[in-house]
């Protein structure tokens, strides 16, 4: 089988994933619950992991790092614990819905709510954020790299324009976390969100949220912490105060292992390697007469995906047949980015997406241009 799924989860970990997750089930305890050595095992990793994490996204102090589930929660963490009703939040088309459904909610609540446009190949209009700007506009919402075009966002153009306006600066970092360098003191990153199983290739169940120093965020969930136990309150101490419960410490585990292997190839021949496996292929079915391709035409300002459609045809038929005929798993549909859809104007047929690891080769990339010529032929 070839996997290009990747954006979803990858698929093909590091061994050093499954080796730390096989210590940590059989030493590590329940950190900060006792000072036995179960525990304080357990807590050494918790805090090796973190120092990895800061390191990986420039951050100084490793404290300001708090472990989540996923990227979904650390991005409520973030949308559900900084804003009131009265907020003003400048968002975009091109966000997941891990982002959209906790603003829709936050709207409900009296958030109000604006949105980026994009052009055509699904870029960021970057030329329409000032004129959405209000006296009381609080943030700036935006994905690092959306899951269906690949795009990147500007970071620096982002950070800027925040900065300008007195804005905080909120990124989901799922598509780009352990994929594209991130600096997130030096930027000006005022909350980070990010998941452990994709790029980072650490086990699901893992994540986590970067907040600066001096931004409180209120907790989304609160109660066992392993300190101050007789407070009524939640400690406001980070990271515990966005840690509430026991922590998936063998995923965590599992996540050192990806960080340390990451840490020896580097991000930047991750994604030299990506973005030269997705031009290699859009390259050899570019010019095939029923393809349409989405996403920046420069491959070097997207992330390892890819997403096409073919004619009319719906994208679940063209998934289903590369998996059937050909053992090759891509992910069709609406991939949880509605609006993006829409501005596309596939909310009908949704899009076939590839998702390439730097583990995947060259040999893959061909065998399935190959595929997609023989379907175009098929669909004539």
């Amino acid at each position: 089988m070839i996997y290009f799924d990747n954006a979803a989860t990858t698929l093909q970990k590091p061994e050093g994933v499954e080796e730390a997750v096989i210590r940590a089930l059989r030493s590590a305890g329940n950190a900060g619950r006792g000072a036995h050595e179960p525990t304080l095992a357990a807590s050494r990793l918790l805090y090796h992991t973190r120092e990895k994490l800061a390191k990986l996204f420039g951050v100084s102090d490793p404290s300001r790092i708090a472990f989540t589930g996923n990227a979904t929660e650390a991005l409520n963490m973030a949308i559900q614990g900084i804003f009131r009703p009265g907020d003003h939040v400048i968002t975009s088309v091109c966000e997941h819905n891990s982002v959209l459904r906790p603003l829709y909610l936050m709207g409900e609540r009296g958030v109000a709510l604006s949105f980026i446009d994009v052009d055509d190949k699904g870029r960021l209009r970057y030329d329409l954020m000032e004129e959405l700007v209000r006296k009381e506009t609080k943030a700036l919402v935006l994905t690092h790299a959306s899951n269906l075009t690949g795009n990147v966002t500007d970071l620096e153009r982002a950070a800027a324009f925040a900065k300008k306006y007195g804005l905080l600066l909120v990124v989901d970092g799922a598509q780009s976390a352990g994929i594209l360098p991130v600096s997130a003191e030096a930027l000006g990153i005022d909350v980070f969100c990010f998941t452990g199983h994709k790029g980072l290739m650490g086990p699901q169940g893992t994540g986590g949220i970067y907040v600066r120093e001096g931004l409180e965020i209120a907790p989304l969930k609160v109660g066992g912490s392993g300190i101050h136990s007789f407070d009524h309150d939640h400690p406001k101490a980070m990271p515990e105060h966005l840690e509430a419960g026991t922590l998936n410490v063998h995923g965590i585990a599992g996540l050192g292992g990806a960080l340390h292997y990451l840490s020896e190839i580097g991000t930047e021949a991750i994604i030299k390697k990506e973005r030269s496996l997705i031009k290699r292929l859009e390259d050899q079915i570019r010019d095939l007469p029923n393809i349409h391709l989405y996403g920046n035409p420069d491959s070097n300002q997207r992330v390892g995906i890819l997403s096409f459609n073919m004619g009319d045809e719906d994208s679940a038929y063209v998934a289903d047949w590369l998996f059937e005929e050909e053992e090759i798993a891509v992910r069709s549909g609406a991939h949880c980015a509605p609006l993006m859809h829409e501005t596309l104007g596939t909310k009908m047929q949704g899009a076939v997406r590839i998702s390439v690891s730097h583990k995947n080769t060259e040999e893959e990339i061909d065998r399935t241009a190959n595929a997609i010529k023989k379907l175009s032929q098929l669909l004539e």
